[in-house]
């Protein structure tokens, strides 16, 4: 039986104001028209802050953010991949930055990395636009196993943020999943879990054609 949308864009306007102010209020606004078209300096730039948010205050990374731009050469990911090995010293001791070793050791990784795919792929940015958002598990999965510390969460946050129509498995979105009986229980952790919800939500867009990131967010507004 195919999986309807409606209900569950009623239930979450039935907490946010209505059905019109659920939708206005989901709205991806990371979204970015031609991805393709993204430097891939900028694309090493949000990588690496959704890499140090994870398990820091966000507002902190904020505030810092135009000292990391710094410090890291503005995220060319050429001259990054270049002299990382040189610059961790100096980087450990950069106090415009959070000098977290693990973290820029992750960030100068990532920089070889997204190197790597603008020689592949011609550009980093067109490779993520390329990928088919119907397998956001298996964009995931590359990032975990070529990248740095983009695995879970980190890698869902790095693509939404990115302008990918990414959905972020949050607490929130488990919950609504579980409450319809795609999941077993109010997390999405294991391979099968995630390719569930991967499912449920291709189906959600068929039926509905709202962007696959604005449905994520619209299953967590309907959780309350």
């Amino acid at each position: 039986m195919k999986r309807r949308f409606a209900p569950i864009l009623k239930m979450a306007g039935s907490h946010h104001g209505g059905e019109r102010a659920a939708l206005e209020k989901s709205r991806n606004t990371h979204a970015v028209m031609h991805l393709e078209k993204v430097p891939s300096s900028r694309l090493l730039s949000v990588m690496t802050r959704c890499v140090f948010n994870a398990g820091f205050n966000w507002k902190v990374i904020e505030a810092k953010w135009p000292g990391f731009e710094v410090a890291f050469e503005g995220f060319d990911p050429g001259k990054l991949a270049f002299f990382g090995d040189e610059m961790m010293d100096r980087l450990l001791a950069d106090e415009r930055i959070v000098r977290n070793g693990q973290k820029i050791r992750a960030t100068l990784e990532n920089a070889r990395f997204v190197a790597d795919v603008d020689q592949e792929e011609g550009g980093f940015g067109r490779f993520l636009a390329s990928w088919p958002a119907t397998d956001q598990l298996g964009l995931l999965t590359l990032l975990s196993k070529r990248g740095s510390r983009l695995g879970g969460a980190t890698g869902q946050y790095f693509l939404r943020f990115a302008g990918w129509d990414a959905w972020i498995a949050s607490p929130d979105v488990c919950a609504a999943l579980a409450r319809e009986g795609i999941l077993d229980s109010p997390a999405a952790t294991s391979k099968r879990d995630l390719t569930a919800l991967q499912e449920a939500i291709n189906e959600f867009h068929s039926d509905s054609g709202l962007p696959r990131a604005q449905i994520s967010r619209l299953l967590a507004m309907s959780a309350g």
